[in-house]
């Protein structure tokens, strides 16, 4: 169902209408049949800005000179969500925010509602974005559909669920090739394992599916040592490579998630990096960050793409900080591993071989039903909100977690999955961080104490000012100097901050956006005076 809605100044539905009409006269609002920019800039059209999710905007109207004159312009709430975690895309001028089933278009300027898309069954539940292409909006429901709207006014195009039984985990879809990429966790059943697809992006035909749990077929399948392959789930959206035609991912953990005693073995494609034939779904390599995981280490971490020259030669490169606590350079052409650098002061799950990469987990810090110390704790080095690269600076920035944790098995039963349950316990409080690190040595320049610290941050944002925009969980956002980590400004949104930051420009003004709890923040300069360092 499609309705007008009222917001913020009170905009009259003859407004609303306008303004519709308006946008229906405009052109294609994105091009995804011929790539996005490297550097988003005006729009902010999918989850990570562009395919290589560097999200490094081009923008640089807001600068390391001007930041401290930011204020709020517009905040709008999503009635009927709860914890955003989505990040909202921009398309001239309209952004797109996103839930399960639902779709709130808004006027990027003021926050006022352009048009509201629902589909039954109304849900609370996390979901984390939407892509915006060729004049549609394309969405994921709770029931395993796949949507497209027109972004011009919400009407929907076509709802496909022609493939194979699936549960969506709220991935945002990536739409590249003339194809929509969605993800999941579950195929097939509660315990079916991970999954990606592909649908046509025209018409919603079901493409082809690839599974992170092997089939018997499949030699990766005798890494489970008899056990049936369970896991991988897949948690975020991917990265892609037009030149290439390669789509990149991170899987989940194994099941059980916490004992490997009854799956010996590196139980493969859990906690990896894969790389997939845009066109076929066929898997052209993959590299395990954690063999045999017992620790809930997810790969599901943003795969950032860049270029750049590593020891001597110009290499084509996947990067990853890992929750794990290992920063991965990867060779994203075939998967050769390339470096893997600690960037949190303990790890001790294991090691990585310097030479292949292998990660090499220590028996001691296998979970046990007294409980075991292990570093980083569960919640990881660092999660599933985005990091930022910024080809400028060098830097590779990450929200970081310092802290270890307690993992306890309910009992040492040795063939009893369900038998293998978590109960983490802080050893010590934990602190998070923003973190710079040099992208090509993996050393970090500088770090930003948060202010407060629980679980793992939000996401990032650098841009071509110079900033690197740095939320923190409880509701504080700052703005860091990207060269320093200088704190240039911070704003408290007064809820919890799951998500990750976008920047968009609409009539020549650069926003800066977050979603917090139930709404949406936009901030930007209070006028063009203070845009070029001068006080208004």
């Amino acid at each position: 169902m499609v309705k007008l809605g009222l917001a913020g100044d009170g905009l009259k539905p003859l407004r609303v209408l306008l303004l519709a009409a308006a946008l229906a006269l405009c052109g294609s609002v994105a091009s995804a049949q011929d790539g996005y920019p490297d550097q988003p800039g005006r729009d902010w059209p999918i989850y990570g800005g562009s395919y290589n999710n560097q999200r490094n905007s081009s923008l640089k109207e807001i600068t390391a000179a001007n930041a401290g004159n930011l204020q709020a312009k517009w905040t709008y709430h999503v009635d009927g969500l709860r914890g955003l975690e989505s990040v909202p895309v921009v398309v001239d001028g309209v952004m797109y925010v996103s839930g399960y089933n639902r779709i709130d278009a808004l006027d990027a300027r003021t926050g006022n509602v352009i048009w509201q898309f629902r589909r039954q069954p109304a849900t609370a539940a996390n979901q984390r974005g939407a892509a915006v292409a060729h004049n549609r909006v394309y969405i994921t429901t709770n029931d395993g559909h796949l949507l497209a709207l027109d972004a011009r006014t919400g009407a929907q195009i076509w709802e496909s669920n022609g493939g194979p039984k699936v549960s969506f985990s709220g991935t945002p879809p990536l739409v590249a090739n003339g194809k929509i990429l969605v993800s999941g966790n579950s195929f097939s059943g509660a315990d079916g394992g991970g999954f990606i697809q592909a649908y046509d992006e025209q018409t919603g035909v079901y493409r082809w599916t690839w599974r992170s749990v092997p089939e018997k077929d499949d030699p990766a399948y005798e890494t489970w040592g008899g056990h049936e392959p369970g896991g991988g789930p897949i948690w975020i959206g991917g990265a892609y490579d037009p030149k290439l035609k390669i789509v990149y991912y991170g899987t989940g953990q194994p099941n059980p998630e916490w004992s490997g005693k009854g799956r010996p073995g590196d139980n493969l494609y859990s906690d990896c990096i894969v790389a997939l034939d845009i066109d076929t779904g066929k898997l052209k390599w993959y590299f395990q960050n954690t063999p045999h995981d017992t620790h809930d280490y997810d790969s599901t971490e943003i795969v950032v793409l860049a270029d750049m020259t590593f020891k001597g030669s110009l290499r084509k490169v996947a990067l990853q900080a890992n929750r794990n606590g290992y920063y991965y350079i990867l060779d994203r052409t075939n998967g050769e591993f390339l470096q893997a650098t600690p960037f949190v002061s303990r790890v001790d799950w294991g090691a990585v071989d310097p030479k292949t990469g292998k990660g090499i987990p220590d028996p001691a810090h296998e979970p046990t039903v007294k409980g075991t110390i292990t570093c980083p704790s569960t919640a990881g080095a660092t999660n599933w909100p985005s990091p930022a690269y910024n080809p400028s600076t060098g830097l590779f920035y990450v929200t970081v977690t310092e802290g270890c944790g307690v993992n306890t098995l309910a009992s040492s039963a040795p063939d009893s999955e369900t038998s293998y349950l978590e109960s983490p316990r802080d050893k010590e409080s934990w602190q998070l961080y923003t973190r710079a690190i040099d992208a090509k040595t993996g050393v970090m320049k500088w770090e930003y104490k948060q202010v407060r610290s629980n679980h793992y941050g939000p996401g990032l944002l650098t841009t071509a000012g110079g900033i690197v925009f740095s939320p923190e969980q409880f509701g504080q956002v700052s703005v860091l100097d990207a060269k320093t980590g200088r704190s240039l400004w911070h704003y408290n949104t007064g809820d919890l901050i799951t998500a990750s930051p976008l920047t968009y420009s609409v009539d020549g003004q650069q926003y800066l956006a977050i979603a917090s709890g139930t709404n949406v923040f936009a901030f930007g300069l209070p006028n063009r005076a203070a845009a070029v360092g001068k006080q208004p």
